[in-house]
């Protein structure tokens, strides 16, 4: 079932089911009350990642305090998408509209990498945390991408799982097509890794290229910002591989 898209959504950090009452957090509070005008009785839609999405009604207890009381399912919750996105930081407006591209395309787990190049910084996990659950909201998804910590792209490396292949975006490429190497991975669960605005050091191409579950990729005879190579290489293993197929 689609998502409908003429109620607002809500993201809910709480267990869900008919009847449960759940008090909106401050923010909740001030865009519902302030910013929608929302009255008693109202409807919303509620989803935590876990129980599905649920039909729910704005109440007012007091002034200063809205709950919000579930009625009914309006959707099973849904397998969280297979695919993994792991990404160098970059500077905080791309980074943010790269996190939430990540959401909308159907990125199940994504995990911020640090690479030798990288330009960015994370200073707030709370901060992708939010748009996360924000583009999932807007978007109308219900599995809400697993977003992990930081780490060394070495380590990531050293510790992983070879049954999954790791796709790379590398702008040396001898080809500029990257279907024949898509292809070769069909029914196999992937991951992809976007580097950083400087691209990745010599030693890491060669270090990723020197692992048996690791394809590069290219993306074209053009040289992408890093946030536009997101988008694009997720639109191609989403269509090749993952779940528009």
């Amino acid at each position: 079932m689609r998502a409908n898209f003429r109620l607002q959504r809500l993201f809910i950090d709480a267990p869900l089911q008919a009847g449960a009452a759940i008090a909106a957090d401050p923010d909740q509070f001030n865009y519902l009350a302030n910013v929608l005008r929302m009255e008693d009785g109202a409807e919303v839609l509620l989803f935590n990642g876990r129980d599905g999405e649920w039909l729910a009604h704005v109440t007012f207890p007091t002034r200063k305090k809205i709950v919000l009381v579930a009625q009914e399912l309006t959707r099973a919750q849904t397998p969280m998408p297979d695919l993994h996105y792991l990404f160098a930081p970059l500077k905080v407006g791309r980074m943010d509209y790269m996190v939430q591209k990540a959401v909308e395309m159907g990125a199940g787990v994504m995990q911020p990498v640090m690479t030798q190049h990288v330009q960015g910084k994370i200073t707030s996990m709370e901060r992708l945390r939010a748009n996360v659950t924000e583009a999932a909201e807007q978007c109308g998804v219900i599995s809400v991408p697993d977003l992990r910590d930081p780490k060394k792209l070495r380590d990531v490396l050293d510790h992983w799982d070879p049954t999954r292949h790791l796709l790379f975006c590398d702008e040396g490429a001898e080809t500029n097509n990257p279907l024949p190497a898509l292809q070769a991975l069909k029914g196999q669960p992937v991951a992809l890794l976007i580097g950083p605005e400087g691209g990745f050091s010599e030693e890491e191409r060669q270090h990723l290229r020197s692992l048996a579950f690791v394809t590069a990729i290219p993306l074209g005879p053009r040289i992408l910002r890093a946030d536009t190579a997101a988008v694009a290489a997720m639109a191609l293993v989403q269509a090749m591989l993952g779940d528009w197929d």
